[in-house]
C-alpha cells in the first residue's frame, strides 16, 4: 500500500503566497530526508549519455521479455519517452500493453489518479507519482507501472507554486509494491535531454529491483 506523508499542502490562489512557499519548502525538506539514500546517487555532476541510455532500455526490454513481465507507464514530464524507449527494441509488444501521456492535472485524474492526492500534495510530489504508477498498472493489468511527474527546464505556468525546474518525482509499482523516488537534475541543453536523463534514473532503479 502506498504510504503518504500526512502534511497537507494545498495550492490555492486565495492563500497567502508566502504561506504556500513555506509549506512547499517544508515538504521539500521532508522529501530530502526521506530519500537521502536515493539522493546520494543523484549527483549534480552526473552526465547522461544518449547512446548508453538507449542501450540500457534495449537491455530492459529484453529482460522483461525473458521474465515474461508486462509494463506500462503514466508519464507527464517525460511525455511518453519511457514507453518510446521500451518499444525501440524488437519484441516489445510482448511486454508493453499500452501507456498514458497525462500532461495536465485533468488528464491524470481522468486516468485514475485521485484528485485529492493532487490537491493535498501538489501534482509534483512522490504521492502523485505513486498514484500514477498504481493507476496505470491497474488499468492495463500489468506487472509493472511507472509514474513520473516533474518540471524540466522552466516553471510550469499551470502549477507555478509547486513547480521547481529540475525536480522530478517518479514511482515504480511492481505487482502492488509501490516505491517512490525523487531526483534533482542538473541543467540539460534540451527538453529531450531532460527526458532521457529521467529515463536513465528510472531505468537504474527499476533494474535494481528486477535483478
Amino acid at each position: 500500500m502506498l504510504k503518504c506523508h500526512q502534511e497537507k499542502i494545498t495550492v490555492n490562489s486565495k492563500l497567502n503566497k508566502a504561506l504556500v512557499q513555506e509549506k512547499k519548502m517544508n515538504y521539500m525538506k521532508y522529501e530530502d530526508n526521506r530519500h537521502q539514500d536515493n539522493m546520494d546517487n543523484f549527483s549534480n555532476d552526473k552526465v547522461y549519455d544518449d547512446k548508453k541510455i538507449r542501450s540500457n532500455y534495449s537491455h530492459l526490454t529484453q529482460l522483461l521479455i525473458s521474465r515474461h513481465l508486462t509494463i506500462t507507464t503514466m508519464e507527464s514530464a517525460t511525455s511518453g519517452q519511457i514507453a518510446s524507449l521500451i518499444t525501440d527494441t524488437e519484441g516489445s509488444s510482448a511486454v508493453l500493453k499500452g501507456a498514458f501521456v497525462t500532461y495536465c492535472n485533468e488528464a491524470k485524474i481522468m486516468q485514475g489518479v485521485p484528485a485529492e492526492i493532487i490537491d493535498r500534495y501538489t501534482v509534483y510530489s512522490n504521492e502523485t507519482a505513486g498514484a500514477m504508477a498504481q493507476a496505470c498498472r491497474k488499468a492495463y493489468n500489468a506487472n509493472i507501472g511507472i509514474g513520473v511527474t516533474g518540471t524540466m527546464g522552466n516553471v510550469d505556468p499551470a502549477n507555478p507554486d509547486a513547480s521547481v525546474p529540475g525536480q522530478v518525482y517518479f514511482a515504480i509499482d511492481i505487482d502492488g509494491d509501490v516505491r517512490t523516488y525523487y531526483v534533482e537534475l542538473p541543467p540539460q541543453p534540451t527538453r529531450l535531454a531532460y527526458k532521457l536523463a529521467v529515463a536513465e534514473e528510472i531505468y537504474e532503479e527499476l533494474v535494481k529491483r528486477l535483478e
